[in-house]
């Protein structure tokens, strides 16, 4: 009783800044771009079932507000690298659905020409940095880029996206170490979805408030509403400012919670339905946006079904392309591969 008493503390709104007002435009289109994660993401599930995505897939529903609130914070250049969790960042950054879907089914027009698969794909031109397998590992390549900005001097801020369970692993706290003795420019985004692979944080850790986990160090941060786009986009709007002023990295705890299992199969059996449903009820951050758009009479139920049908359109487009798409070429295999030559 008390392990479940401790999650549905976590699933309460945390207190923070007020929010920010939005326009029109701006909440428009942070709906599609929320909207276009969920659909694609039912899509990839949907493919998954079918056996046409191998491996693993670990799906982004419900957490869609994290990405696309950080993505509104950054400038041109600003770089973004995560765990396996990684459809919803790769789209909102600005990557073709098309070759993201490609890529998820193993074909030669995925964007790492179906040699990434879910986990490890990447694109340089959209200043995306993977996708990576290993738990933890992302946080100290993200301190890292962080690290060539500063050398640069180019302005650049990385975002170096992790979850509560990687948030025990030793490498984050050597990177949060370096990242505040040379003041790197870099804000560590932990989204904390409560359950890691299956065990719920209160067991896992003896610090739940993960945004403390920087104290140590001096690093400051602060716990956000993960569920809510614009509170996300304000609290990164602040880590940002914080990181270009040359005052080193910033921690945002961004609280949200996933609607599915760990991975494609998890039956995520440690939760009740009953849970998920109060969550989807209640904090849906698509169903949040729409209140905001109906409510200030800038669209109405045809509006959003409109918007809807198009996002569906684009999705089916991109899955109907991953599944004609060929599959690599044997020789593909020789191709990208870092030699390391010698005397």
């Amino acid at each position: 009783m008390a392990r479940q008493a401790t999650a549905a503390a976590g699933r309460r709104k945390p207190g923070g800044a007020e929010k920010p007002a939005a326009g029109k435009d701006e909440l428009l289109k942070y709906y599609r771009q929320m909207l276009l994660i969920r659909r694609f993401e039912e899509r990839a599930g949907q493919l998954y079932g079918m056996g046409l995505i191998g491996g693993f897939c670990h799906l982004y529903i419900g957490q869609e507000a994290i990405a696309v609130g950080c993505e509104a914070a950054k400038k041109p250049g600003d770089q973004m690298i995560t765990g396996y969790r990684d459809h919803g960042h790769m789209l909102v950054c600005g990557m073709d659905p098309r070759e993201v879907m490609a890529e998820l089914t193993g074909r030669s027009g995925g964007s790492s020409k179906g040699k990434g698969g879910s986990m490890h794909m990447f694109s340089t031109e959209a200043a995306f940095y993977g996708g990576h397998g290993i738990v933890g590992a992302q946080v100290s390549l993200g301190t890292g880029l962080a690290f060539a900005n500063a050398y640069r001097g180019d302005g650049k801020v990385c975002f170096a996206y992790y979850g509560d369970g990687a948030a025990n692993q030793g490498q984050v706290y050597e990177s949060f170490n370096m990242a505040q003795v040379w003041k790197l420019p870099v804000v560590y985004c932990i989204e904390n979805n409560e359950y890691a692979m299956g065990t719920a944080i209160d067991r896992s850790s003896s610090e739940t408030k993960l945004f403390r986990r920087g104290i140590s160090f001096n690093i400051p941060g602060e716990e956000v509403d993960g569920m809510d786009v614009l509170a996300v986009k304000a609290a990164a709007e602040r880590a940002c400012e914080h990181c270009r002023a040359g005052k080193g990295p910033y921690i945002l705890e961004l609280k949200t919670y996933r609607y599915r299992g760990h991975s494609m199969s998890d039956p995520a059996k440690y939760r009740t339905r009953e849970e998920v449903d109060e969550v989807r009820k209640t904090r849906d951050p698509i169903d949040h946006v729409e209140e905001l758009l109906e409510k200030n009479g800038w669209a109405d139920e045809a509006a959003l079904k409109a918007i809807d049908a198009e996002v569906k359109k684009i999705v089916a487009d991109a899955a109907e392309f991953a599944r004609t798409s060929p599959e690599p070429e044997p020789a593909e295999l020789y191709t990208d591969v870092y030699i390391a030559t010698g005397a």
